[in-house]
């Protein structure tokens, strides 16, 4: 059974990677979170109306995994899942035990001002600055900004290829669209925007340029918190929340909900200082 699990788990992965579009990084983690789970789980196998069932007591993993935060618990009992329903829909009858949700509070996003980026942006040497000025202004996924491709740039919008292999158009300001054409003319790439010896790079290198540009202004800033300055900037601006999650590309609504939390905060000072009742001594 474990043979069968493993090799299945072979084919769960590739599915995410070639089918759904997941990152390197996302597919490295179920990984890690499955193989450890099938060392503790408890397999057993039964006949329910002819067809073979296999039961998966989590009990034993949960067990092992108790001490850890609730959100990383979250995110691997959802591996879990996600590779339980993959073995249900190619006929492996599964049934999953003490399989409980674990509640997560959701943790606001953190922005960046502003003025701290355009402070790292000024700092920035031309390539740095055009590829923070992306993550800024277009609200990209690093996954996303290592596969853009030259050719998905136009003069006004930029075509970007996120999540589940879905593509969706974000309006590119003139700033930036200069940045790119000023990248462009001094640098040869064939594919993607950004490129070494021919490659794309790799997310992790995009990562490490963003967090060596903020370092330089004495801040810790990773590319996920130039989304969420993006997302909380259209939102404080007045843009529609069905807008900003289609630029977003997120899948649901509720996803980009969390920012209007921001949002409302936003709201609330200027209430506070606008209402002639707040805060006014007579």
């Amino acid at each position: 059974m474990k043979k069968l699990l493993t090799k299945k788990k072979i084919d769960f992965l590739e599915y995410l990677e070639k089918i759904r579009g997941y990152s390197d990084l996302t597919i490295k983690s179920y990984d890690e979170s499955l193989r450890e789970a099938l060392c503790f789980i408890e397999i057993t196998q039964g006949i329910e109306e002819v067809k073979s069932t296999i039961t998966f007591n989590l009990m034993p993993y949960r067990i092992h995994i108790a001490g850890l935060n609730a959100k990383t618990i979250s995110k691997k009992l959802s591996a879990i899942r996600s590779f339980m329903s993959y073995l249900n829909d190619n006929n492996i009858r599964v049934i999953l035990k003490a399989d409980e949700s674990v509640k997560v509070a959701k943790t606001l996003p953190k922005p960046i001002s502003h003025k701290h980026i355009q402070e790292a942006i000024n700092f920035a040497d031309t390539e740095n600055k055009l590829l923070i000025t992306l993550l800024y202004t277009l609200g990209l996924r690093i996954s996303e900004l290592a596969s853009l491709e030259v050719a998905n740039i136009k003069e006004s919008w930029v075509r970007v290829l996120g999540k589940g292999n879905k593509h969706r158009d974000i309006p590119l300001l003139i700033g930036t669209k200069e940045l790119i054409d000023e990248y462009l003319s001094n640098n040869i790439v064939k594919i993607f925007l950004f490129e070494k010896n021919g490659e794309k790079l790799s997310e992790n290198s995009l990562r490490y340029k963003v967090n060596k540009v903020f370092r330089s202004v004495s801040l810790k800033v990773t590319p996920h918190q130039l989304r969420h300055s993006y997302a909380t900037a259209l939102l404080n601006g007045g843009a529609p929340i069905v807008d900003v999650s289609e630029l977003l590309g997120h899948s649901s609504m509720a996803t980009t909900q969390i920012y209007t939390k921001l949002g409302s905060a936003l709201k609330q000072q200027n209430y506070n200082k606008a209402h002639p009742l707040c805060g006014v001594d007579e």
